[in-house]
């Protein structure tokens, strides 16, 4: 499966969020942050500054700031709402490494 279409689905839609919602924008233009998404079968990695999210690409970065550990099709679920995100976490579906924080905060954007 890959993810790479729906990953970017949702890069676009916090784009369009971001144009449409100069609150949200706000909040998040002081946020400079790396992202890794490990799908094991697929990787990703990404930048969020001044409220984009810049260089989404095929592979980790060495070091970031939010690491998120899952398989393609818990992500999926993720994407579309099957799996809600806390059920994700408890069931360690997901794994996520940050500060928490941030991911709160970045959750809410999408």
């Amino acid at each position: 499966m890959n993810m790479r279409p729906r990953i970017q689905e949702m890069v676009d839609k916090f784009h369009k969020k971001m144009a449409e919602d100069p609150e949200a924008r706000e909040e998040v233009t002081v946020f400079k942050k790396t992202v890794n998404i490990d799908l094991g079968t697929e990787a990703y990695s990404m930048r969020l500054e001044n409220a984009e999210i810049k260089d989404f690409r095929d592979g980790l970065l060495d070091e970031a700031d939010i690491y998120l550990k899952s398989t393609p099709e818990n992500m999926a679920a993720l994407i579309d709402g099957s799996l809600r995100p806390t059920k994700a976490f408890i069931t360690k579906k997901v794994t996520v490494k940050g500060n928490i924080q941030d991911i709160l905060k970045l959750k809410h954007l999408f």
